[in-house]
């Protein structure tokens, strides 16, 4: 099934139904997990899986990575379910959507901390900063378009810009998800600069879509 197929089964399932609290929740939460499952796969296809996953270490960057990834992401969808429904913008309170990047950071400090400072610069690029910088945000994309398409169908958000920036936000952290099985940058401050700075970055994309794709 094609993505654009995928995005019209979705929204028509619930483009009759109001923005109630269950049937919102519950088209959300299936527009993620396809959003996630059609990323994976992109990943998977296009960029492939690191070759030395059995290994201790790759696997312990691989959990930090999805964990990090994983927090946002369920933060972020627990408040799109609110931020779609009107005057749901209220009840939302961003600093605990920044824990997760907050956490990170922290962690990233303290490695950076305890590192000769001539390291630092490997363990803050990496070989792979790059392609992360441009792979997050593109894998992104598939599921930006069917969670985007179906707040636009069944939600009726009130405030455009910061819905659609927790759609951006979680749209990011699936990429991320997916991207992780592939990326061999093992250091904390790599993950707390281009993971998080790729996820921000497609926060910031969601923030200025939103009002242009979600408008009434």
């Amino acid at each position: 099934m094609k993505t654009d197929e995928l995005i019209g089964l979705l929204g028509a399932s619930f483009a009759n139904e109001p923005a109630r609290g269950p049937r919102l929740t519950r088209g959300i939460g299936l527009a993620a997990a396809a959003g996630a499952a059609l990323a994976l796969c992109i990943a998977l296809a296009a960029l492939g899986v690191r070759p030395d996953l059995i290994e201790d270490k790759a696997l312990t960057f691989l959990l930090l990575k999805l964990a990090f990834a994983a927090a946002v992401g369920a933060v972020a969808l627990w408040y799109l379910g609110r931020m779609a429904r009107p005057g749901g913008e209220r009840t939302v309170h961003l600093g605990i959507a920044v824990l997760p990047f907050a956490a990170m950071m922290i962690l990233a400090a303290v490695s950076l901390a305890y590192a000769p400072p001539g390291h630092w610069g490997h363990m803050l690029t990496g070989h792979m900063w790059l392609e992360c910088l441009v792979s997050i945000p593109v894998i992104a994309l598939v599921p930006f378009a069917v969670l985007m398409s179906v707040v636009r169908r069944i939600g009726a958000p009130t405030d455009l810009a910061r819905t659609g920036a927790f759609v951006g936000l979680a749209s990011g952290a699936v990429s991320a998800m997916g991207y992780a099985l592939h990326c061999m940058d093992d250091t904390v401050p790599f993950v707390a600069l281009w993971y998080g700075g790729t996820i921000a970055l497609c926060t910031l994309a969601g923030a200025m879509l939103g009002p242009r794709l979600l408008r009434w």
